[in-house]
């Protein structure tokens, strides 16, 4: 196991790995930006070291003054949390250079992950349905040509990168198709560093439902069961529940052994998403899978009472999972709501809900400035009760008692999907925000 880890990456997620860490024994190192030299990871950080300035890319995705923190501190391994460098199999295999762990999968599974038109083959090889699609395209001329093959509307899609919403378009109809080819490239080539993208066949109605993985070197994997992600506004989500109110029970069953099934067949190691889209007819049809931690982790959690950073961790040690399939019990309901700023400011008082089951992830401290840099996410309420009705309502008191001064936030807005009765009777789908 290792003595001492260094977390790649700030907020609400830092703060969860750093935690967890203390509650393994390993001591934990800290980077942060000038911006972020108050933060609250820094602070329960057993070390921290300043790596640049505001700007992303001259701190928490500076790939060299990461590794040399690493080095200075002694750290054995580096946890790079979600975004950021967490799928950056060029950093994976940095670490791996210098002697360091990349608490995640090895350099080459990212890099074959990481194109996701392949990894559609790959998985369509190993039992998965997957959506009707190109391969990388080479110019607007072959994406025309795709499309009319495919048949409208489709989806334009970055090839790399993840998370977000960057990099996608939905083309209704085919003279709009050539404008926003051009803006899905410039889009993933700023967000990714790869402007490449392609094509796939829209599916509507459905609903977006994620299976969570666990899998270990000596070749065991479990599925800790699905997600329903749904909420979204622009591609990026705003709530996510488990189990996911569209699926039944003999659907669930059957897709978790694909999913187990398709992650042994392709050697997958470590923590793992596979996302999937659900239509009407109730075939899951995949879509990618990410190689990182999932910002809604919480609500699997809640619901198998397994820590999944905790198994990371273990996991990239080397240490085989404790548990099989049949250990895995999900039971009850739980809702995480994404807190967002609607602005900068400066958090000038916190109130956090409390009471068994009720969960809040964040970074907040009095003080905490938001700024213009980063992520708007400041926190990640969840909360968790024996039935989905009971879940409901104590997200709803939750939600009225959760106090955040200082800084504008979507609370209200969290309040009033929850008090919707489409979202009420569970029977929303990908196209609730655009309803509203």
């Amino acid at each position: 196991m290792f003595s001492k880890i260094l977390v790649a990456n700030r907020g609400e997620i830092a703060v969860r790995i750093i935690r967890a860490c203390k509650e393994m024994g390993v001591s934990t190192v800290a980077v942060y930006s000038q911006e972020d030299r108050n933060a609250l990871h820094v602070a329960l950080a057993d070390q921290s070291y300043c790596i640049g300035g505001a700007d992303a890319a001259d701190s928490y995705l500076n790939e060299s003054r990461i590794i040399s923190a690493a080095i200075l501190a002694g750290a054995q391994a580096i946890h790079p949390g979600y975004g950021f460098l967490s799928e950056n199999a060029h950093f994976a295999g940095l670490c791996r250079k210098n002697g360091i762990v990349f608490i995640g999968p090895d350099p080459k599974t990212m890099e074959e992950l990481s194109d996701k038109p392949a990894l559609k083959e790959l998985m369509s090889k190993a039992g998965l349905d997957t959506i009707p699609g190109t391969k990388t395209l080479s110019d607007v001329e072959e994406a025309v040509i795709a499309a009319e093959k495919i048949g409208y509307p489709v989806m334009i899609k970055a090839c790399a990168g993840g998370g977000g919403g960057r990099g996608i378009r939905l083309v209704l109809k085919s003279d709009e198709l050539k404008e926003a080819f051009m803006e899905a490239r410039r889009e993933a080539l700023a967000a990714f560093g790869d402007g490449g993208v392609y094509i796939e066949k829209y599916i509507y109605p459905a609903r977006h439902v994620e299976l969570q993985i666990l899998a270990d070197e000596e070749g065991s994997a479990v599925c800790l069961g699905d997600r329903d992600c749904s909420l979204q506004r622009r591609n990026q989500k705003l709530i996510e529940e488990a189990p996911s109110p569209g699926v039944n029970d003999l659907q669930r069953k059957t897709i978790m052994e694909r999913a187990v099934n398709a992650v042994r067949k392709i050697g997958y190691v470590g923590a793992g998403t596979l996302e999937f889209l659900l239509d009407d007819s109730g075939k899951f049809w995949f879509m990618e899978m990410n190689v990182r931690l999932q910002v809604e982790h919480c609500v699997t959690e809640m619901l198998t009472g397994i820590d999944i950073v905790k198994w990371q961790i273990r996991i990239a040690a080397g240490i085989p999972l404790g548990f099989t399939q049949k250990d895995i019990r999900q039971t009850g309901s739980a809702v995480e709501c994404r807190i967002n700023a609607a602005g900068c400011g400066t958090l000038k008082m916190l109130h956090v809900p409390g009471g068994p089951s009720v969960r809040f992830d964040t970074c907040l401290v009095p003080g905490t400035a938001v700024s213009p840099y980063y992520d708007s996410l400041l926190g990640k309420l969840i909360v968790c009760a024996s039935t989905r009705e009971e879940t409901l309502r104590k997200l709803r008191a939750a939600l009225c008692e959760l106090v955040i001064e200082g800084i504008d936030t979507n609370i209200e807005e969290q309040l009033s999907i929850v008090d919707d009765d489409r979202f009420i009777s569970g029977s929303y789908d990908l196209t609730f925000m655009g309803n509203r």
